[in-house]
């Protein structure tokens, strides 16, 4: 788990955001360090070896206190390229469920697109349940006022 933002994660923030979403804005270190100030939310970092600066992996574990209980989420799920097949994307996603359930998380949620074939396999494998639900999305344009 990473607690400090620096370059390395920076420079990890350019190689893998693209990966998983080409139109993804890289945040600033500032805002990279806002995120992991918050209590609640853990960004996990896989790297190339132990003692590496090196992350070739990473995802965003989000915890969350609602009146049915307390939920996680899953964002931002991503290996480099060149580090896929080796059980990193297994062991980050082990690791959130772990966090998760410490944490009194009663379930763990997660999107996923169709063409990420082998995410959508690994997901299930771990035992997430595929839901029929409806998945909205709503975009916050900086400039348009509240209504």
């Amino acid at each position: 788990m990473v607690r400090d933002a620096d370059t390395a994660l920076h420079a990890a923030m350019m190689l893998l955001l693209p990966q998983l979403d080409p139109q993804a804005a890289i945040p600033s270190i500032g805002a990279l360090q806002a995120m992991l100030d918050a209590p609640r939310t853990h960004l996990l970092v896989a790297r190339a070896a132990p003692g590496s600066r090196l992350i070739v992996g990473m995802l965003t574990l989000s915890i969350v206190s609602t009146p049915s209980g307390v939920r996680a989420w899953i964002d931002d799920v991503v290996v480099d390229r060149g580090s896929r097949g080796r059980g990193i994307a297994t062991g980050l996603m082990n690791e959130a469920l772990r966090l998760a359930a410490a944490q009194q998380a009663t379930t763990v949620a997660l999107t996923s697109r169709p063409e990420r074939v082998a995410a959508n396999r690994l997901y299930e494998r771990l035992g997430f349940v595929r839901r029929e639900t409806n998945v909205y999305r709503y975009v916050i344009e900086k400039d348009r006022p509240a209504q």
